[in-house]
């Protein structure tokens, strides 16, 4: 059985560094994709671009979403997520530097499964995101995807 992917959506060279560090130690056997910007990550998700062929059913097990991003904004691309039937339940966790109330509450009205402030320390963003990776990876139960009515 293939092991499910992680999409990590992050343009910044050292949060992923740590970010694939953190997954890295604690085991996970998880494939992680990084999407640099918001278009690479729909790309990805949807098939297309760069990822034209790629099947689309086949999707991650759980999306990690920066929001603050070049070309379309984590929040742009939460939103195409959820008006997608095959996506819509698809667990993204927000994993973002942000702490501002606004992209909490759009975060959250756009279908936000969760959302986790970035530490600024490298110890606490590494437990930080161990924790999310195994939450979501491990103990987590996702939803079917897709149209199922």
């Amino acid at each position: 059985m293939k092991p499910k992917v992680i999409l990590l959506v992050e343009d910044n060279p050292r949060d992923e560094a740590l970010t694939l560090r953190a997954l890295s130690k604690c085991n996970l056997i998880n494939e992680v994709v990084v999407a640099r910007d918001g278009v690479e990550a729909l790309d990805y998700l949807f098939g297309t671009g760069t990822y034209e062929g790629r099947n689309p059913e086949d999707l991650p097990q759980i999306v990690m979403l920066d929001l603050k991003m070049p070309k379309i904004d984590g929040l742009q691309v939460l939103r195409r997520i959820r008006e997608e039937k095959l996506t819509k339940r698809l667990p993204v966790v927000i994993f973002t530097s942000s702490a501002e109330e606004d992209d909490v509450i759009s975060s959250y009205d756009l279908g936000a499964n969760s959302y986790v402030r970035k530490p600024v320390d490298s110890e606490q963003f590494l437990e930080a995101t161990r924790q999310v990776g195994l939450f979501w990876m491990l103990t987590n139960l996702n939803a079917p995807t897709g149209d199922l009515s």
